[in-house]
């Protein structure tokens, strides 16, 4: 969705090179790593460049880290080990430590294998929240495979017809590499829900009315209040098709993984036991990859070929938004919201860590 970006809140743009420099520091100051750091900060840097701060995914997310990593919820320099592997999949314990870093080890592994078999899969278990799942589906197209990402989350959304959340925003991530690598691969990241309660907080301190597409309220009444909004259950995309999707993926990466699912995830502050599945598909699999590359650019030619409604808002692919806002804030900075900077400088001091701004 291309949530309207306009804000009243006072920001405060970094050169990406400073931002990333602040989170690697940060997070080797908790306990993390190089390793660790690296991926965890790359990943939050990437969602800043991406998407609206409200989405709650980039340098804020640095605040919940913090907080886990001191009670012990995230384990740094966790002992991840691979409990179960053959041909053509594996599955990670990921010790309770940085999703990030078992998504990224998981995905590496299902690429691995794929380029001997055409097809992997990687699952995951006692994991934490692991960012933005686009970003774990790049990592296998940037090595020339299609890369499908999921992993559950709290229970924010309720089953088609009930008004109480059981599942969740589940989100997916998939990446294919354009055709003969001629720019950014074609990236669909997206929740099953309409929104999250990031965005929806963000509408609340705006003092603005959600779409009452978002969510119900706790009486299962659509809303655009978003304070009712808060206290009630999110909606799914394309209605029980969306809630269809989420108890899939629910499937596949809580109950099958042997991590939580449904009610249980995210529950427990001192290990959320979070799941997540990824996958890595040849595209050479089934054709040499210059007939797949041909075909994929038809396609691509065909769809962005279709006259728009509105001839200033040509077809876009999915990714194209994502890829032009990072472009564009490469330029001109990545914003950081004033609460975010003040939230983050007493934590910072006392990592003895320079605050940002």
């Amino acid at each position: 969705m291309a949530y309207d970006l306009t804000s009243s809140d006072p920001v405060t743009l970094f050169p990406e090179a400073e931002l990333r420099d602040f989170v690697e520091g940060f997070l080797l100051a908790l306990g993390a790593t190089g390793e660790e750091a690296g991926i965890v900060a790359d990943g939050i840097v990437t969602a800043s460049l991406w998407y609206h701060p409200g989405q709650g995914q980039g340098v804020e997310k640095l605040v919940r880290y913090h907080r886990r990593v001191r009670d012990g919820g995230i384990v740094v320099d966790a002992p991840m080990r691979w409990e179960r592997e053959g041909p053509g999949y594996a599955l990670l314990d990921a010790a309770k430590g940085f999703g990030y870093v078992a998504a990224q080890r998981a995905m590496a592994k299902a690429v691995e294998k794929a380029r001997v078999t055409g097809f992997a899969g990687s699952w995951v278990r006692n994991s934490n929240h692991f960012g933005i799942a686009g970003y774990h589906a790049l990592t296998a197209a940037k090595g020339g495979m299609i890369g499908w990402s999921m992993t559950n989350a709290r229970a924010e959304m309720a089953p088609w017809g009930s008004a109480k959340p059981v599942l969740a925003t589940n989100p997916w991530g998939i990446a294919i590499p354009y055709p003969k690598g001629d720019r950014s691969p074609v990236l669909l990241d997206m929740a099953l829900t309409m929104s999250g309660k990031g965005m929806m907080r963000w509408y609340l301190e705006q003092g603005r009315p959600i779409p009452e597409t978002w969510a119900l309220t706790p009486a299962g009444e659509k809303t655009t209040d978003p304070a009712a909004a808060m206290d009630g259950p999110m909606l799914p995309i394309g209605e029980y098709k969306g809630y269809g999707l989420s108890f899939v993926t629910d499937v596949l990466t809580g109950v099958m993984s042997g991590a939580s699912f449904g009610l249980s995830v995210f529950q427990n502050e001192d290990r959320y036991d979070v799941g997540h599945v990824m996958i890595a598909l040849d595209p050479a699999l089934f054709m040499p990859r210059d007939q797949f590359d041909e075909r994929l650019a038809q396609l691509i030619s065909e769809v962005k070929g279709a006259p728009p409604i509105d001839p200033a808002r040509p077809v876009m692919l999915p990714g194209d938004l994502e890829h032009e806002r990072a472009l564009r804030r490469r330029r001109e900075g990545i914003p950081v919201a004033q609460d975010t900077l003040e939230a983050l400088r007493p934590l910072a001091l006392g990592l003895n860590v320079e605050p940002l701004g």
